[in-house]
């Protein structure tokens, strides 16, 4: 096992110079400039004479954009060491100031979301793969696809208008993480403002992923329920609740592991349309704002901190298949 983490590990380093020299090259090459950015009037317009020219260069060679691209890289890659991704070109603000303000409400925003969606789908793909054939199950399998189908950014249209004090009811805030005044509140007043909050923005994100985490379980379900050693648990006189969850549960779990392994990168990246939407100051919408303007450090910053997330969620996945299934072994 210590072997095979520690190849893993160092099969990871490659992996993210590549992603990250993929990702810097790109950048470069797409269209505008971030000194041009900086540049432009309220109008958008940029005067071409001297003076401007100078002052283009001046910013080049202040960001160091006037270095070849490989100088460029390795500068990155050295202060990437130290954990340095450098200063935001937007308002020189550190990078890693900017992500530890964000990442925590995506951190929330996400865990909630997981945490929900598996504590849904996976008994009710359960229950579908029991219950074949039922009304009840195709009426659920209906409203899961159903639910599938629907947009993010409608659906969240339609609660701000419906719920959100559009034209009809005025449940729910629709921006923000928290009224004017929490701060006062009690600890328990806080969280249920906070909760309040992220009422709506949570359910855009986690009714899409019952459908597909559901049918993963019950896939992973159905094909267990066959294997011999269920078949002799029921010989045994075991009740079909013991042999479903006890002996056949475990073992339906590794495709739900497998998906989890990848969510990793997800509880960082957020969402950039219902961030935007709802108004929450999360990695989404700090990504997003980041790629508007150019701003270079930002974008590095946001897909290394993903890049590695990603390679560790693999290695997670990996180790999580030992715990669900003591057959598995990792060489």
């Amino acid at each position: 096992m210590r072997a095979y983490i520690t190849r893993r590990l160092l099969l990871m380093i490659p992996t993210f110079l590549g992603i990250s020299l993929l990702t810097f090259v790109l950048i470069q090459l797409a269209p505008g400039s971030p000194v041009a950015a900086k540049l432009r009037g309220m109008d958008g317009s940029m005067k071409a004479d001297a003076a401007t020219a100078q002052i283009i260069e001046q910013t080049k060679a202040l960001y160091g954009l006037d270095k070849p691209l490989h100088v460029q890289y390795a500068r990155w890659l050295g202060r990437l060491v130290t954990l340095d991704f450098g200063a935001s070109m937007k308002d020189q603000r550190p990078v890693t100031t900017k992500i530890a303000e964000a990442l925590p409400v995506t951190l929330q925003l996400n865990l909630l979301t997981i945490l929900l969606v598996y504590l849904i789908s996976v008994p009710l793909g359960v229950y579908s793969a029991t219950h074949g054939g039922t009304r009840t199950n195709t009426a659920i399998t209906g409203a899961l696809f159903l639910l599938y189908s629907l947009p993010g950014f409608w659906v969240a249209m339609l609660l701000i208008l419906f719920l959100g004090g559009g034209e009809y009811l005025n449940w729910f805030p629709i921006y923000g993480l928290n009224s004017p005044g929490a701060a006062a509140l009690s600890p328990g007043g806080w969280l249920l403002d906070r909760l309040w909050h992220l009422a709506m923005p949570l359910f855009c994100l986690t009714y899409g992923s019952f459908a597909f985490l559901s049918r993963y379980m019950r896939a992973g379900m159905l094909d267990t329920l066959r294997q011999d050693y269920v078949r002799t648990a029921r010989a045994y006189g075991f009740s079909e609740r013991v042999v479903v969850w006890k002996y056949a549960m475990r073992n339906s779990l590794i495709p739900v592991v497998t998906l989890l392994g990848g969510l990793l990168p997800a509880l960082i990246g957020g969402s950039v349309i219902i961030e935007t939407i709802f108004s929450l100051p999360g990695m989404g919408r700090l990504a997003f704002e980041a790629v508007l303007s150019r701003d270079y450090p930002l974008i590095m910053g946001n897909v290394a901190i993903a890049s590695l997330l990603t390679l560790a969620g693999l290695i997670l996945s990996d180790l999580l298949y030992t715990l669900v299934d003591p057959r598995i072994k990792l060489g």
